[in-house]
């Protein structure tokens, strides 16, 4: 069996779609790359962003960034920039974050207020997005101040992670995730809190940085000193996806100690396992017993991501030393991660390259399923 880039070698878009359609034909154990522009072409990016990201449900953070009524925070997403704010009414609002006049953004970075205003000409707006003072311009004839507010963006939230839809065309979330919900619910992702974030650009495509996180083949070699002790490539489980997420087990030793507090919901299975998934186009996880991490991701370019990356605690109240830990590890994974996605991005822009064979389901199983999802929705 040809690999699918050797036996379509037409890589404009229309000819990268094919390629993804062709994987809908063929078993897991048929299963080959996709060619190198699917990762390297700009067009095609561009055509992800119009036909899939922008029309999908988005992860931007987590709801408790914006705790407390008057909390709000900010991001561009897709060069659109938003601003998530805590109203008074306890609801949590995302809300475009452009000022009605003449387009400066209303806010920057995080905080708390009270009201929102423009630093250009001083117009303010209440925490859920209506216009309530225009300086020098009253009693026009042509403005209704009343109906000028700031448009508020389509949001869902599924265990705590704050999705958007740009388009706000999208059907609901949450019945997609339905058999991804019955996997992880003792885990209880909703009751977690946030101990560390941090956002960063890495040198690669969007997909490689997915896929990356998505299998277990690499854990024991990039990973050895990391991740193989706590969870090694032999113990990878792939699991069925679903209409709206895909991802395996990543088993633990049964000699590894337990770490951290538990859940008292968790079986002894789930106490041993991390569920790793995937939510397209933009947000991948992993759930253990005593955290998650997680990075939301959009990309920049076709060689450039950026990922806002998080641990989340069971332990609301977790010690500084404990914390420290879990960050230190999770950040030296992402740096091997880091050097080779950059090298791996070289290796894609090179003329020679030809896709090989995937892996095993329980270890590449997942970058499959990648496929059939971007084949179902832009092949």
């Amino acid at each position: 069996m040809k690999a699918i880039g050797d036996a379509l070698r037409d890589n404009s878009v229309e000819g990268l779609r094919e390629s993804l359609r062709a994987c809908l034909g063929r078993p897991h154990d048929q299963a080959w790359g996709m060619p190198a522009d699917f990762y390297t072409s700009p067009e095609f990016l561009a055509f992800e962003v119009d036909e899939l990201f922008r029309k999908e449900w988005m992860c931007i953070g987590r709801v408790e960034e914006a705790a407390a009524p008057g909390d709000y925070w900010t991001v561009d997403l897709l060069g659109e920039p938003l601003l998530v704010v805590r109203a008074e009414d306890g609801e949590l609002r995302v809300l475009s974050n452009v000022c009605r006049h003449r387009g400066m953004p209303v806010a920057n970075g995080r905080g708390n207020a009270n009201h929102l205003q423009c630093s250009y000409h001083a117009w303010t707006y209440d925490l859920q997005g209506r216009l309530l003072r225009t300086p020098f311009i009253e009693g026009r004839g042509d403005f209704d101040r009343a109906s000028c507010a700031l448009p508020e963006i389509a949001t869902e939230v599924w265990q705590g992670f704050l999705f958007v839809n740009l388009d706000g065309q999208a059907s609901s979330l949450a019945p997609r995730l339905e058999g991804l919900a019955s996997l992880v619910d003792n885990y209880h992702i909703e009751e977690m809190v946030l101990g560390h974030c941090a956002t960063e650009t890495w040198e690669t495509n969007w997909k490689c940085l997915t896929e990356n996180f998505m299998e277990g083949y690499h854990l024991s070699t990039v990973h050895y000193e990391t991740l193989h002790p706590i969870t090694p490539t032999r113990l990878c489980e792939h699991f069925p996806a679903g209409e709206g997420y895909f991802g395996y087990y990543s088993r633990f030793p049964a000699d590894l100690p337990q770490r951290g507090r538990y859940h008292p919901d968790l079986t002894d299975a789930e106490r041993g396992t991390s569920v790793m998934f995937a939510i397209m186009p933009g947000l991948v996880a992993g759930v253990a017993g005593h955290k998650a991490n997680f990075i939301c991701l959009q990309p920049q370019s076709a060689g450039r991501v950026r990922g806002k990356r998080g641990i989340i605690f069971g332990d609301p109240d977790i010690g500084d030393r404990e914390r420290r830990a879990n960050v230190d590890l999770f950040e030296r994974t992402m740096s091997e991660d880091k050097a080779q996605l950059v090298n791996l991005q070289r290796g894609l822009n090179a003329r020679s390259f030809r896709p090989g064979p995937l892996g095993p389901l329980d270890v590449e199983g997942t970058v499959w399923d990648f496929y059939r999802y971007m084949a179902r929705r832009l092949g």
